[in-house]
């Protein structure tokens, strides 16, 4: 007896039952792993972004905002601090490196960013071809910058203002000219335009002319925000306080903010593992009801089986068979829609906020899953198959004969 392909025509004989217990099942699947690769990639991008960066001082504000717009680029700035304020911060001796960034401008919907050589050293980021900026209006642009926009070493481009593509107002008589393309890392570098701060302030300038050079008084320099590493563990206890109680700027910990901002998502998505799971129950109940009636529609054919020799454990391992595949065929299926979600997902926040998500292969948390569907298709199966070790064989024939 070919226990499989008795199994198999059993599951097509009721197409309808079938496929009520393999959408159910692979809906479930498909949210849950869904939900554990959007909060491993996600998680694991932010971390690998905030990593280089201890504290940010920035203008007084949200401290969640200050992180999202200053390390990560997803939001925008609180406002601007002065350079002297920023370096007078810098030179704290628990402070090993103080980098100050400046933005403010775009160009078609990518950042670009003012700073110093040793922004892009924090981030272990290489030159891939061309060389670093070295004067005012030398640009280098990120992988990902340099792969949308085809931009090239010599390349010549406006900014607009703002941090948006659908800003109006360009910054007509200062052009941007490509000095260097970035080597891609991962990181967010890989969707900025960076530059150095004199060529934001230059961009920024006012442009009326005083003729009398006693008429002209100079503002002082700003910056966005400084991003601060600091030498040791006792500058996080420490400089924080002290710069949010004694000065009119705020420090915040990007560690900290992007934890907190984890533990909101988290309630989201955890709703949504449960109601995952919940529908998995479901689909469990559903493999049950459809298989313990289909033993029962079958019960005479199950009895001559007996008289012709199958044993009760056979029998049970045809409906055992029914329940794996069920469970198989459910996962393989929501394992590709939950890849299929996160492609379009990853489309939407590349878009958004430049962002991407990589189709991973099955993670060590979907292979539990993989185990938790296959364990509640075999539990449905052998409670729905208990019935076979109670038959009465004589009584059903004589019945149904």
């Amino acid at each position: 007896m070919n226990l499989v392909k008795l199994s198999i025509k059993n599951i097509q004989s009721k197409p309808l039952n079938t496929l009520l217990s393999l959408l159910l099942l692979t809906l479930s699947v498909a949210l849950v792993a869904f939900m554990l690769q959007l909060n491993e990639q996600v998680k694991g991008k932010l971390d690998r972004n905030i990593k280089p960066v201890d504290m940010v001082v920035g203008a007084k504000g949200s401290p969640m905002q200050l992180v999202l717009s200053s390390v990560l680029h997803i939001d925008n700035p609180t406002g601007n601090i002065l350079l002297v304020d920023a370096e007078n911060i810098g030179k704290n001796p628990l402070i090993e490196k103080a980098i100050p960034v400046s933005y403010g401008d775009n160009y078609q919907g990518f950042r670009i960013l003012g700073t110093v050589p040793e922004y892009l050293a924090m981030y272990e980021v290489n030159i891939k071809s061309g060389t670093m900026f070295k004067s005012d209006l030398e640009v280098v642009v990120g992988a990902r910058v340099a792969e949308v926009l085809d931009l090239k070493i010599g390349d010549r481009f406006v900014g607009s203002h703002g941090l948006v593509e659908q800003s109006l107002e360009e910054h007509a008589h200062h052009e941007f000219r490509v000095v260097g393309i970035l080597a891609n890392s991962g990181t967010v570098v890989d969707q900025l335009i960076v530059t150095n701060l004199e060529s934001i302030w230059k961009v920024h300038e006012h442009e009326e002319e005083h003729v009398e050079e006693e008429e002209y008084h100079e503002e002082p320099r700003a910056v966005t925000s400084l991003l601060v590493k600091f030498r040791n563990p006792m500058g996080t206890v420490t400089l924080p306080r002290i710069i949010n109680e004694n000065t009119n700027m705020q420090a915040a910990l990007p560690k900290y903010e992007v934890d907190r901002l984890f533990g909101l998502l988290g309630i989201g998505m955890q709703t949504i593992a449960f109601i995952a799971l919940a529908i998995m129950l479901v689909s469990g109940l559903s493999i049950f009801i459809s298989l313990y009636r289909a033993l029962k529609e079958r019960k005479y054919e199950l009895a001559l089986m007996r008289t012709y020799g199958a044993t009760a454990r056979q029998l049970v391992w045809v409906v055992m068979l029914e329940g794996l595949f069920l469970g198989i065929i459910g996962f393989l299926l929501g394992w590709v829609f939950s890849r299929l979600g996160l492609l379009f997902f990853s489309s939407y926040t590349e878009n958004t906020y430049g962002y991407s998500m990589m189709l991973n292969k099955i993670t060590l948390g979907e292979f539990w899953l993989f185990i938790a569907s296959i364990g509640i298709a075999i539990v449905a199966t052998l409670l729905a198959s208990l019935g076979i070790f109670k038959m009465n064989i004589s009584k059903i024939l004589a019945e149904e004969g």
